[in-house]
């Protein structure tokens, strides 16, 4: 069995007690090449993920979908292994049979939930979101489901009630909720009660996630958890379409499998949790009017990320820089239209000089944060501590 790794911000040890002792994965009562129906994982004696839907006790059904995901390749072809994958709902949705799958991916340590629909006289894979978070995808409690009537969720059977983005709760029926309207391109909040289990004692009053939008595109993943709702707050009034791209904070960093991009894949800098907004205060790029610089931080699977964000005086549209990882000495271009700037942030405490190109106007210099306007040519700054100098480069080739 592979050991239960994190699972956002819950305990690694609370995790491995999800899996039976009879058996590590999947239920195996069907013949081993066809599909799992449910996940044989336990919290005390819930059974966390049962068969559910209409359709699953349909033998037929099953064998059809089970075709369909063996047909079925990631971005980097790879494909499902079948007997540690399962079917978590069968059922009619839409006016049609659907089918949503966990389909364990080896290879990048990553599972994949797919969302299967009737195409002709056939099962076909018709969305495929990869959940990168080291673990498996049954860990969580809330799956987002696509529909033609709105964002759905499907919930495991540790789910008490579940609030949708305005506050009210949702209606479930067989770990399905009715359809609820989330935006293209706006991050909303979703709550989960959890009832006590032998790894809840206490259960969980609110479990919490930020929906991305419902224009997030396969295959990233569009729930993010937010424990503490800092991650809401930070994204209020942002474009989540314009973070999720290319050079966006959210999308910026592709991913890279062996010495080469891979531009189909999940980025690096994709958000998984501990979403957060810090004041870094006012710069001026005209000179005149200031508007507030922040700094966005989040969790990814390869480590934090973070990024800075300019929201104009005038109430205009915020701007964003691409993601950075986390380094002593961090480098932001912000793009600001006409004016870009360049931000230099490190710890303040940190007892150290930066030295900037000679020339260089600083907008802004204060410990642990430096601005300047963005050259043409290629700017070296260098942070110089007693034991260490630290050296970033931005612009240019």
């Amino acid at each position: 069995m592979a050991p239960a790794r994190r699972r956002g911000t819950m305990a690694t040890a609370l995790l491995t007690l999800l899996l039976a002792a009879a058996g590590c994965g999947p239920v195996a009562d069907l013949k081993p090449e066809t599909l799992p129906v449910g996940y044989d994982s336990l919290d005390g004696k819930l059974k966390v993920w049962p068969a559910r839907g209409s359709l699953a006790g349909d033998a037929a059904a099953t064998a059809e979908v089970t075709e369909a995901v063996r047909r079925w390749r990631s971005p980097e072809d790879d494909r499902a292994h079948l007997s540690s994958s399962g079917i978590l709902w069968s059922g009619e949705m839409d006016g049609g049979p659907v089918a949503l799958v966990a389909a364990d991916v080896p290879g990048e340590g990553a599972s994949w939930l797919l969302q299967l629909a009737r195409d002709g006289d056939r099962y076909a894979v018709r969305r495929a979101s990869e959940y990168t978070d080291p673990g498996y995808l049954v860990y969580a409690d809330v799956l987002p489901v696509v529909s033609d009537a709105g964002r759905r969720y499907l919930t495991s059977a540790r789910v008490e009630r579940l609030l949708g983005p305005d506050g009210r709760p949702l209606s479930v029926a067989d770990g399905l909720s009715e359809p609820v309207d989330v935006p293209a391109c706006r991050a909303v909040g979703v709550t989960a009660t959890l009832r006590a289990t032998a790894t809840l004692p206490r259960g969980r009053a609110a479990d919490r996630l930020l929906d991305l939008g419902s224009a997030t595109t396969d295959p990233r993943y569009p729930l993010v958890r937010d424990e503490t709702g800092s991650g809401r707050q930070a994204l209020a009034g942002l474009d989540t379409c314009l973070l999720a791209g290319r050079d966006g904070p959210f999308g910026s960093v592709p991913r890279r499998i062996g010495d080469r991009d891979a531009p189909a894949s999940v980025p690096e800098s994709w958000p998984l949790a501990e979403l957060t907004e810090r004041a870094l205060g006012p710069v001026a790029p005209d000179g005149r009017r200031a508007g507030r610089l922040t700094r966005l931080a989040w969790r990814t699977d390869h480590g934090e990320m973070s990024a800075v964000g300019y929201r104009p005086p005038d109430g205009g549209r915020p701007v964003l820089s691409r993601a950075d990882r986390s380094n002593p000495l961090q480098a932001y271009v912000l793009p600001v239209p006409g004016r870009p700037l360049v931000v230099l942030t490190w710890q303040a405490d940190l007892d150290a000089p930066l030295a900037v190109p000679p020339g260089t106007p600083r907008l802004v210099d204060r410990p642990g944060l430096v601005v300047v306007p963005q050259a043409a040519d290629r700017q070296t700054f260098r942070l110089t501590g007693s034991d260490k100098t630290y050296q970033r480069s931005v612009g240019g080739r």
